[in-house]
């Protein structure tokens, strides 16, 4: 999984920056390492570092999947830290949810077990018909 880190006017960005995000998505998105190609993550200072506010920073992710339409959440938070980990919270419930409809998707494809039950109850079925009784 690779991590590309962009900012806007106001942040800095640093190699700290890129390591921690790296790290820290990593960590928290290990289960989805093997289908995730990219995570872009975008942040941005939505007052242009004129005045703080409730809302004043921004994180974007953008989470690739292998075969599948990319998933971005947003989160907006007074710093960088507390925008980047709710965005993380928001990506990792949204992973879980797509992954959790592709699984169930699967398992409709494949034959229940009603059907095996069926199947298997014919054969025994016809060994009964098939034995003679004494």
């Amino acid at each position: 999984m690779r991590v590309l880190v962009n900012t806007s006017n106001g942040i800095a960005n640093k190699e700290s920056l890129e390591r921690w995000a790296t790290d820290h998505l990593g960590e928290r998105l290990a289960r989805f390492g093997d289908d995730l190609t990219t995570i872009e993550v975008q942040m941005t200072d939505e007052n242009h570092g004129a005045k703080a506010g409730e809302t004043d920073k921004r994180c974007m992710l953008e989470a690739r999947i292998a075969g599948h339409a990319p998933i971005a959440v947003t989160n907006y938070a007074p710093d960088q830290n507390l925008a980047f980990r709710g965005a993380i919270d928001k990506l990792e419930h949204a992973l879980d949810h797509t992954f959790g409809k592709l699984d169930r998707r699967e398992h409709r494809v494949r034959d229940s077990l009603r059907k095996d039950v069926e199947a298997s109850a014919e054969g025994s079925l016809q060994l009964q018909q098939e034995q003679p009784l004494s």
